[in-house]
């Protein structure tokens, strides 16, 4: 599971003219899913972007987490940040998941962060979507679970 993860003052995402999905203060997540993920995936992931801490505290320093300013999210499905671009100039998609994997990880995710953050808005799965931020810093954050650590077992 991939995601691009964007520190935003507010995003907003259209389908055939119409606001879908909103937020304010917080991330911007694009989010890809390969043939391989797992609710594993999605909770790692999740854990991981609740708890960035890239927001600026009082002193200017990048210390704060979504929970700490009350932040928000929007989560847009991007099934290119699986693309292969090793051969030509065409890149390949094969290493996205498929609808059938992908939807329901993909409304995990969401549900996970609905959980935790006050408002959760959400582009439309497979629609063409135009996608518009502000973001702040720039800070932009990209992030896969294959190179995120495992969290420890304990040991009874």
């Amino acid at each position: 599971m991939r995601a691009v993860i964007q520190r935003v003052t507010h995003a907003s995402v259209v389908v055939e003219g119409k606001e879908v999905g909103t937020c304010g203060q917080g991330f911007l997540i694009l989010l890809g899913i390969s043939p391989t993920d797992t609710e594993a995936e999605v909770q790692r992931l999740w854990n991981k972007i609740r708890n960035l801490r890239v927001f600026d505290d009082n002193e200017g320093k990048m210390n704060l987490s979504l929970a700490d300013v009350d932040g928000e999210v929007l989560v847009v499905s991007q099934f290119t940040l699986f693309a292969n671009c090793r051969r030509g100039n065409r890149p390949s998609f094969t290493e996205a998941a498929k609808p059938d994997v992908a939807i329901p990880l993909y409304e995990r995710f969401c549900q996970l962060a609905e959980q935790d953050v006050r408002h959760v808005g959400r582009g439309i799965f497979g629609a063409m979507m135009q996608v518009s931020l502000v973001n702040d810093g720039p800070i932009t954050i990209w992030l896969d679970t294959n190179e995120l650590a495992r969290p420890k077992r304990s040991q009874a």
